[in-house]
């Protein structure tokens, strides 16, 4: 398997291809936000991520029980998407010689207070010395059903769980050394980058009730995790300017809102398909989540953009991808 000089999505390919496996209990392997296995009864969902200090975060910027909370955060949100509960985490830790007892101590605080908001149980993992802070987070979930990225149909509608383009400009705040606390609306913008929400109760009620064809987290930016949808389930799509939903704290301190809701990744909000038939299934939780639909899947395999005025072009994803320059 030759590896060199491949992006991030030709390596995933590769991969996927080289470690196929027609083990019956493999429901779901590489390709979406985790994997699904059924040893037993219910299904099981194993997602995994890997944080590093400089590409996913800034140590000096990004305060320690909050960084906690968000590494195990990005994991909720993969098994969210998936529609199914959060259950068991490992947890991996590498850090520099010599880093501060009282940052460790608040680190472990933030994880602790994480884990018993969202019910998760750590039930093992490693810490060793590195060069630079490293945190690797593998989280088990469970469900009687899940949901994938590929079951998008034409007609279908899209479907967003809250506003966008708030952790990406948090970023820029942070960057510039604005700090929680200095005003009520870059407070908005820095605490969805710093401790977003997983949207786990939304995820566990939208399986419930059998709504969403497709579902994904918006981790990389909606004109990416967007496309991932389109591409596994072979259709393309449109989204409107006009019903793209941003907040007040965007809308006022950015000078391109809508780049940042489009491109600017980082939000974890769900994104998903809902057929005509299911479509009014979602006044059973529009009051207490406040979905928002966006866009409709439509033949082929663009993305379009249709802006206020009715003109449409191609939306061309541009958010985050890893093995170019970092998002931190």
């Amino acid at each position: 398997m030759k590896l060199k000089g491949l992006s991030e999505k030709e390596l995933i390919q590769a991969l996927r291809q080289e470690f196929r496996s027609d083990r019956e209990n493999i429901i779901l392997g590489i390709g979406d936000d985790a994997a699904v296995i059924r040893p037993g009864g219910k299904y099981q969902v194993l997602t995994k991520d890997l944080l590093i200090e400089n590409t996913h975060f800034l140590a000096a910027l990004h305060p320690a029980d909050l960084l906690a909370r968000k590494s195990l955060s990005v994991n909720l949100s993969d098994v969210a998407a998936m529609g199914c509960r959060p259950r068991y985490v490992l947890f991996g830790l590498g850090l520099p010689s010599g880093t501060d007892p009282v940052w460790i101590e608040e680190f472990m605080s933030g994880l602790k207070i994480a884990a018993d908001e969202f019910d998760v149980s750590l039930v093992g993992g490693d810490v060793t010395q590195a060069e630079r802070i490293s945190i690797s987070v593998t989280l088990l979930g469970e469900g009687d059903r899940f949901i994938t990225r590929s079951g998008a149909q034409v007609g279908d509608r899209l479907y967003v769980s809250g506003t966008l383009g708030d952790a990406a400009y948090g970023l820029d705040l942070l960057r510039d050394h604005v700090k929680l606390g200095d005003g009520s609306q870059t407070d908005i913008c820095l605490r969805a980058f710093l401790d977003p929400i997983p949207q786990v109760a939304l995820g566990l009620a939208l399986a419930q009730l059998a709504i969403p064809s497709a579902m994904i987290d918006v981790s990389d930016g909606l004109s990416v995790d967007l496309r991932h949808i389109c591409e596994e389930s072979g259709i393309g799509a449109e989204v409107y300017e006009d019903t793209l939903p941003l907040s007040e704290a965007l809308m006022s301190l950015s000078p391109d809102p809508m780049r940042m809701a489009l491109h600017g990744g980082e939000d974890y909000h769900l994104l998903f398909a809902v057929s005509e038939e299911n479509a009014p299934l979602i006044s059973k939780i529009q009051q207490s989540f406040g979905v928002k639909e966006i866009g409709r899947f439509i033949p082929g395999k663009e993305i379009y953009w249709i802006n206020a005025a009715g003109l449409r072009e191609i939306l061309v994803p541009a958010g985050f991808q890893h093995f170019r320059k970092g998002k931190a």
